[in-house]
């Protein structure tokens, strides 16, 4: 991680890490969970050697970044919030600048273009396609999802403060990341309680080529410090979410916007996506939606996997909107 330069920001009453590299037009990166800004090493590196300043902060709760006990310190307006500050402070010059989000960072950047899009050029979205605000904003998502899969099902077993942070602990920080890391499973994430990720505790986790001991290392030493708590908050906030969304119910993101999905990944097979992706309803609630790629055999963690392939596309995208 040559020259990456590291700084931590005031924002929105607490303090920030973030990463940075090279000059010009900024890109901010925006991690999921469980990642850190180190999630995009391979696009930060190609990116800033391209003319661009890439920027990639750990977000609220997560790694160098300061972390509220408060679950609901982690509501869709505080993390947005975090990032308008984050703006002001590092690209003061730049009325507006370019996205990438991944998984939960997808998620925020949505949030961010529908509330601050005189601060977005485009957006490249990885993973999570936009989530249209309903006009009832009374339905629980957690509901919905619990009664589709089950208790078990990751979303609703995270919804218990303290409860999975515990089974986590058990199985160890290390473990944990390599589980979640490694999940290629194109279907749900269940975990039934008290066992853990389904595996006995001597199982041997097998590292993909695009993920190496030392990633791992970098990781763990991470969440070993900071916990699993801050990223696990931000689910234990989309029912709350959805009430507080309210006032833009029905509302369009009229951003320029290209999609890219792996075709193993977890997402991709949650109720409804793919039917929103291919029948048209994408489209219409991001009117500006110019390109969706699905790479075939690729999973979750597409930026990491596929790190060239992601760099380039991002490149091709934001060029065209310079």
């Amino acid at each position: 991680m040559e020259d990456i330069r590291h700084r931590t920001v005031n924002v929105n009453g607490i303090k920030m890490h973030v990463a940075e590299k090279g000059e010009g037009p900024v890109i901010l990166f925006l991690h999921g969970f469980p990642e850190l800004w180190y999630s995009w090493r391979h696009q930060i590196t190609a990116l800033s050697q391209l003319g661009y300043r890439a920027v990639a902060p750990d977000l609220r709760g997560y790694g160098d970044t300061d972390a509220p006990e408060p679950v609901r310190s982690y509501t869709c307006f505080h993390v947005v919030g975090d990032l308008i500050g984050l703006l002001d402070a590092v690209a003061a010059d730049q009325e507006k600048v370019f996205v990438v989000g991944h998984d939960w960072g997808a998620v925020i950047a949505w949030y961010l273009c529908l509330f601050r899009p005189d601060r977005v050029k485009a957006l490249v979205s990885l993973s999570v396609v936009f989530n249209p605000v309903p006009m009832d904003s009374t339905k629980k998502p957690i509901e919905g999802l619990r009664a589709y899969y089950g208790d078990d099902y990751y979303m609703c077993r995270f919804q218990e403060p303290g409860e999975i942070e515990a089974e986590l602990a058990q199985i160890g920080t290390e473990k944990v990341l390599k589980e979640i890391l490694t999940y290629r499973t194109p279907g749900p994430l269940i975990l039934p309680k008290g066992k853990g990720f389904g595996h006995p505790p001597d199982f041997q986790i097998t590292l993909p080529s695009w993920l190496s001991e030392e990633d791992i290392k970098y990781y763990t030493s991470k969440f070993e410090k900071k916990g699993f708590t801050g990223g696990i908050n931000y689910y234990r906030n989309i029912d709350l979410n959805r009430e507080l969304m309210a006032p833009w119910a029905g509302s369009k993101v009229k951003i320029p916007v290209k999609f890219i999905l792996g075709d193993l990944d977890l997402t991709y097979y949650m109720p409804g996506t793919k039917e929103y992706i291919h029948d048209g309803g994408f489209k219409r609630d991001v009117p500006f939606l110019e390109d969706v790629v699905i790479m075939e055999g690729v999973g979750h963690f597409i930026n990491q996997e596929k790190g060239d392939e992601i760099s380039k596309h991002i490149y091709d995208f934001f060029q065209k909107h310079f």
